[in-house]
């Protein structure tokens, strides 16, 4: 590479909890700089989970995290014309972000009435290793499985 990598930027933990990764979090959750309102939603449906499980509902959310996270993927990689799809361990920056945004798109697309209700519904149950977000981590490792084959294509 010609530049220099870039600095990692700083992110300040949250108010509530005093944890980065929820910052992450929200930070992902966001439309157009509405952070507050990304904060107030996920505040919402920690309490919904809490309140429906009886538990923590931020460690709820930290194991439904954890276990929609995939630890590795498949990459498209051209050998003498052909596609293969190579599988590849994810660097754990990636693994949580990918992780994150998988348990907010699939929580934007289920069918509650508000945004809080949604996502504390896909953290439950990727908490308890169902629903859409787990089912895409189950989907990417039987790809990487099954194209086990190519993995000394390696780059």
């Amino acid at each position: 590479m010609r530049k220099s990598k870039p600095k990692k930027r700083i992110i300040l933990p949250d108010p509530k909890f005093n944890d980065v990764l929820v910052t992450k979090f929200v930070n992902n959750l966001m439309y157009t700089g509405k952070k507050n309102l990304a904060f107030q939603i996920f505040y919402d449906a920690i309490a919904v989970v809490s309140e429906k499980t009886g538990e923590d509902g931020l460690e709820i959310w930290k194991k439904g995290l954890n276990n929609v996270t995939p630890s590795v993927e498949v990459r498209s990689r051209r050998i003498g014309g052909a596609t293969f799809q190579i599988p590849s361990e994810i660097r754990p920056g990636r693994k949580s972000s990918i992780g994150m945004k998988n348990l907010i798109l699939y929580s934007r697309k289920r069918h509650e009435k508000t945004m809080s209700a949604k996502l504390a519904g896909e953290i439950m149950a990727a908490y308890k290793e169902e629903g859409a977000a787990f089912k895409k981590k189950e989907d990417t490792h039987r790809m990487a499985d099954a194209n086990k084959a190519f993995s000394h294509f390696r780059f």
